[in-house]
């Protein structure tokens, strides 16, 4: 089966899947991070990974935002949100704008990163692309010692002419590896007609005290924010990381 079909040709199902009214209780705890490191000022931001830019929508009325895809269809969703942001291609574990920001963000996309070398080189771009003070914020929604077994959950969404209910399935089916599998179902009915599709994610597992470790490998210290943002109420933080002078 196709893998991430989600950001590929079923892209324009963001919108609905990923609502930016969804993302403004989550976006609260990136703006006060931000807010409390960085201070008052329209700041200059860098996302990566930025996706259909739901979560970004929410800061861009404060801060100068520049952001960064792999995906040229999600860089499209992002664009008609977020007209006024700067949207570029690209690798988070290497594209070099050759600019510098006062903070770099990293939200769920990260989970993409299925290697220990991938992150370090992910965690060499933020630092490449930091002013001197400025912050570097992960979302990373599992570790080794939060994820169950089996994690299982569904929901559904209509923008008044498509409606979609979406399954999703992740499991780790290699627990040796650093990586576990989200299997995803669509159904979606538009016009009267109903089909369905399906898509499957691999994504990385990591121990926290990895993150920690290739973060201050990289040169940041780093603290631990509570993110109480997910559904089945599961451990989460915002990786909020400083540069070490």
């Amino acid at each position: 089966m196709r893998q991430k079909r989600m950001y590929d040709e079923l892209a324009h199902l963001w919108p609905i899947i990923g609502a930016p009214e969804d993302y403004a209780h989550e976006a609260s705890f990136w703006r006060s991070v931000l807010r409390s490191r960085l201070g008052a000022g329209r700041h200059h931001i860098l996302e990566l990974g930025v996706g259909g830019g739901s979560n970004l929508s929410h800061l861009t009325s404060e801060f100068q935002a520049t952001a960064v895809d792999v995906s040229e269809k999600m860089l499209a969703v992002s664009s008609s949100l977020n007209p006024e942001v700067e949207h570029l291609v690209g690798d988070m574990r290497s594209i070099r704008l050759g600019r510098k920001f006062n903070a770099v963000l990293i939200h769920d996309a990260i989970a993409y990163i299925l290697t220990e070398d991938d992150l370090r080189m992910t965690f060499e771009t933020a630092r490449a692309h930091l002013a001197p003070g400025g912050v570097f914020i992960i979302a990373q929604e599992w570790y080794s010692e939060t994820f169950p077994s089996i994690h299982a959950s569904h929901e559904s969404h209509s923008d008044g002419r498509i409606e979609l209910t979406l399954f999703e399935y992740s499991h780790d089916p290699d627990p040796t590896d650093t990586t576990i599998e989200t299997r995803f179902v669509y159904f979606i009915k538009e016009g009267g007609q109903l089909r369905v599709e399906q898509d499957v994610h691999v994504t990385g597992l990591f121990p926290l005290d990895t993150w920690l470790a290739l973060l201050a490998e990289s040169g940041f210290e780093t603290e631990l924010v509570q993110y109480p943002v997910h559904n089945d109420g599961h451990e989460a933080h915002l990786l909020t990381g400083t540069l070490i002078e």
